[in-house]
């Protein structure tokens, strides 16, 4: 079975749509699947359309978190509830087509990779197609540097919501990710590879969703002082087996809704 984590903060007016195009796809396939939302404390509908639609189609899970925490502790939860064989995190908004989830598994089958992730570059011999705004692809650049200094280096595109993992990688990196906000792609996968699994970036079709939550000046220099931590992190040995957070001490305690 294939889990599929949706992080969602005030997703009401886009989450609709994405989980119904999610749920045709599965169904078109015949694949065995389920689909966890995780409602990130949001202020508005979320929940209520998430709950609407799962009144049809016992595949969706819903966990409520009490209050804002950050896309990455939504991100954990989501994974650490999930059932499936293989995860799947993507975003909310759709902005990666469902169908390029054959392109992330064609590449676990073919190379036995733990972790498959989509990239918004264009590699070597790709034909995707991704539409930014110019902003925003200075920013990623920019960003993409202090990746390469502080914390991943590589990879392309550490930030692309659309990332395939096994079931083992997913929990052994959930247990032990710190960070709550955007950096958490960073983390997830400055974990992986210091915990020894295969890591394989595919190019993947990608368009620019209106209603980010990102502010690409304030969470970005957040983002930046976050890579810092997740190196200090790594060089006293955070991410290495056996260490896992604790948490009562770094977590706030997760509220979830039974299966839906």
């Amino acid at each position: 079975m294939l889990s599929v984590v949706i992080p969602a903060f005030n997703e009401a007016a886009r989450l609709p749509a994405t989980l119904r195009m999610t749920l045709d796809y599965f169904r078109s396939t015949g694949a065995d699947f389920e689909v966890i939302v995780v409602d990130d404390g949001s202020s508005d509908d979320t929940a209520e359309r998430v709950r609407e639609i799962s009144v049809h189609s016992s595949q969706v899970r819903l966990i409520r978190l009490p209050q804002n925490f950050g896309k990455g502790f939504a991100v954990r939860s989501g994974i650490i509830n999930a059932e499936g064989q293989r995860v799947l995190f993507m975003d909310a908004d759709g902005a990666t087509p469902l169908t390029e989830l054959a392109v992330l598994e064609a590449a676990m089958n073919e190379t036995a990779a733990e972790i498959v992730i989509g990239s918004r570059s264009h590699l070597p011999g790709s034909e995707t197609v991704v539409e930014a705004r110019w902003f925003r692809h200075v920013a990623g650049r920019t960003f993409h540097q202090f990746v390469r200094l502080l914390g991943v280096s590589g990879i392309s595109d550490t930030q692309c919501g659309f990332k395939l993992f096994s079931r083992e990688a997913a929990i052994a990196i959930a247990v032990r990710m710190k960070m709550r906000g955007f950096s958490f792609d960073v983390e997830m996968l400055r974990i992986g590879r210091e915990l020894g699994y295969s890591i394989r970036e595919v190019p993947v079709n990608w368009t620019h969703m209106a209603g980010s939550k990102v502010n690409v000046v304030r969470d970005g220099m957040l983002m930046v002082a976050d890579l810092i931590r997740i190196r200090q992190n790594s060089l006293r040995g955070a991410y290495q087996p056996g260490r896992i957070s604790t948490p009562s001490i770094e977590s706030p305690p997760v509220h979830a809704e039974a299966r839906e």
